[in-house]
């Protein structure tokens, strides 16, 4: 089975919008090392053969839980260097999203959570479910924010509200997100796909160059890059606390963590 699918709508001879599907259903879609592979892999191939623009979304009613149970258990056996790299490593194979000359939309399907809703701040515009739930929960993890999400919420909110979101870890509707100016639309879950591909369509009939050039000029994916290795190195010092172990403990034990800040 395919951890990444994709689907091609033809607009005309000329131009038509490429949908990506995140597809991982036996854990909510949540994000490993090997959907993240595929997931560049594809944007590999649209980077070579662009489309006028793309949408990510997920299937099976969700967009993505976050990172991987079993893989943020690993790095707990990993050391501090080790970490630090495979991190970074592992959070540009999502961001790759970046590196895409054309409008991407986010179809946020469903929840969102954690490095699941971080990647929907990579896109250009997000749709997002009434009924999501849309939540930064790294903190209740014991762990810095990752997947860019610390440099990326405040370029997109203000700082007011990415703290809201990031320290506090508040979980937000699609309504509320909309309200807070987190995403572009919220409509139905059901009609979540089919907004973000009407969007596509409309972003379709403007100069695909004119919105090339604006998407080299109006980000800094240098300035991300740095983001990305400082999340890696606090997220690999947090990995060997004793809080983190506490997190994968009570996890198994399906209770609220008890940190004590060592």
């Amino acid at each position: 089975m395919a951890l990444v699918d994709s689907e091609t709508v033809e607009l005309s001879s000329e131009s038509r919008i490429e949908i990506l599907y995140l597809n991982n259903p036996e854990t909510k879609n949540s994000m490993t090392v090997a959907m993240g592979l595929e997931f560049q892999a594809h944007i590999e191939k649209l980077k070579k053969n662009p489309p006028r623009a793309v949408v990510i979304t997920g299937k099976n009613d969700i967009f993505s839980a976050g990172g991987n149970f079993e893989l943020l258990k690993s790095f707990a056996e990993k050391s501090f260097e080790q970490n630090k790299k495979e991190m970074f490593e592992f959070y540009n194979l999502f961001l790759s999203v970046r590196d895409l000359n054309v409008p991407v939309i986010c179809a946020a399907n469903g929840h969102a959570i954690g490095a699941g809703l971080s990647i929907t701040l990579a896109c250009d515009l997000r749709v997002f479910a009434d009924e999501g739930k849309y939540q930064f929960n790294f903190v209740k993890l014991g762990i810095h924010p990752g997947m860019g999400s610390s440099y990326l919420a405040k370029e997109l909110f203000g700082m007011e509200t990415a703290n809201r979101l990031l320290f506090l870890a508040e979980t937000v509707s699609g309504k509320e997100a909309l309200s807070l100016g987190i995403c572009y639309d919220s409509v139905p879950k059901a009609e979540v796909l089919q907004r973000a591909t009407e969007i596509a369509i409309s972003l379709s009939e403007s100069a695909p160059m004119a919105l090339s050039e604006l998407k080299k000029n109006i980000y800094d994916r240098e300035k991300l890059n740095a983001a990305l290795r400082k999340e890696a190195e606090s997220q690999a010092l947090n990995f060997l606390s004793q809080d983190f172990r506490e997190t994968i403990k009570s996890i198994e034990e399906k209770r609220k963590p008890v940190f004590k800040g060592r």
